[in-house]
């Protein structure tokens, strides 16, 4: 019994519909390239994008759970198996990956740096590091250590929920300290080797940092709007009230904060130092079409769900909750559109749309939104036997 039974029908449908939208349109996607109307240099770079936002959600999943791990808040019971769902969808993001490996000389200059070595004194030392066999290894490395964590966090958990062993919840929390900080490695050198080098000459060591606000943000946002799907069904009914949903809000808040602070300081100190090396990158996307998303995404982005997160009432109503938390995950598609695709464009006339993109979004999420769906349904929708939580439920109802 998972607590899921009365929606098995309606969630076996859409699990059944995410898959063949999204393999179909990954299909699509490459006969779109195959025929000419997009060609492969647009192809791959639409999928790297999508790819991009994609694994944001279950690596701010992952994220998200050892940071309950380690606090033991009990504002993550309820959602704590919606997060270890999202971290179990990692396989399948791996395979995912493939394509990315398959068009390196497509998605990125310093694949050819191999054949034409870079004039710029500024390229020597990075030419040794963005070598082909290296991203690839790299590549390994991160998905090893993200598999790795899914693996444990997951395993000690179904073993909490069988034996009811209360060691369990220590072992957790003390495995999510070491792997926080695994996770922030390997997560920062993905952004820096996936995203940054998209740019070889641009740098910034605030990027890392900035992706992994945007995976844990893109992540509070989807399973609060998972958590508001399901919480009709009897499991959640009984522990969910207008509390927790309040102190989910509150740490979606701080994560919209540190979003805009992080966004901004990279801005001011780049923009300060003024340096050829790292101007052009906001000099692309400051101006012109790409301008106006950027104030599109301060005020979509920051300013308005800063203002709404700040009232308690709009946090305890939950169908306008789960409407903004719906509306963040779509803005964090536009975000990660903006940091990624006007380095490929190198140009400051704005967006330009390909087919690519849409197919390529559509295709890559169904096929994770399916395997979510097919995870969400393998355990229990709350935890069983954890000792941190025993008298949750009376001490909710005693408030």
């Amino acid at each position: 019994m998972n607590g899921l039974e009365k929606f098995q029908p309606q969630l076996d449908r859409m699990q059944q519909v995410t898959l063949l939208v999204g393999g179909g349109s990954l299909v699509l996607c490459v006969l779109v390239s195959l025929v000419g109307l997009e060609t492969p240099l647009e192809t791959y770079q639409s999928y790297l994008f999508s790819y991009v936002f994609w694994i944001s959600i279950p690596l701010g999943c992952m994220a998200i759970l050892m940071m309950h791990h380690l606090t033991g808040g009990w504002w993550g019971y309820p959602i704590r198996r919606l997060l270890e769902a999202g971290t179990r969808t990692f396989v399948v993001m791996t395979i995912l990956f493939i394509p990315v490996l398959v068009g390196i000389k497509y998605i990125y200059i310093w694949a050819q740096w191999a054949i034409d070595k870079p004039t710029d004194p500024a390229l020597h030392f990075k030419a040794m590091y963005l070598t082909k066999n290296l991203f690839i290894v790299r590549s390994v490395i991160y998905f090893a250590i993200w598999l790795s964590l899914a693996y444990f966090l997951n395993k000690w958990s179904y073993e909490q929920d069988r034996t009811g062993n209360t060691r369990l919840a220590s072992v957790l929390e003390a495995f999510s300290g070491p792997g926080l900080i695994l996770w922030g490695i390997a997560v920062t050198y993905s952004a820096i080797d996936w995203v940054m080098s998209i740019e070889p000459l641009w740098f910034s060591t605030i990027f890392g940092m900035l992706f992994m606000v945007v995976e844990a943000l893109a992540a509070m946002a989807f399973v609060i709007f998972v958590l508001r799907l399901l919480s009709n069904t009897e499991h959640i009914k009984k522990i969910v009230t207008g509390s927790q949903f309040n102190d989910l809000g509150n740490l979606m808040l701080a994560f919209v904060m540190l979003w805009a602070y992080l966004s901004f300081s990279q801005f001011l100190i780049i923009w300060a130092g003024n340096l050829k090396d790292e101007i052009p990158w906001y000099m692309t996307r400051a101006f012109g079409g790409w301008g106006a998303l950027a104030v599109f995404l301060m005020i979509m982005h920051f300013a308005v769900p800063f203002l709404l997160l700040l009232q308690r009432g709009v946090k305890r109503r939950l169908h306008i909750l789960s409407a903004l938390t719906g509306m963040m995950v779509v803005l964090t598609l536009i975000d990660v559109y903006w940091l990624v695709v006007p380095g490929f464009l190198n140009e400051r006339n704005g967006p330009h749309l390909h087919l690519s993109d849409l197919l390529a979004v559509i295709g890559i999420g169904g096929l994770w939104l399916g395997t979510y769906i097919w995870q969400l349904k393998k355990m229990p929708l709350l935890p069983l036997h954890d000792p941190r939580f025993e008298g949750a439920l009376q001490h909710e109802h005693g408030d």
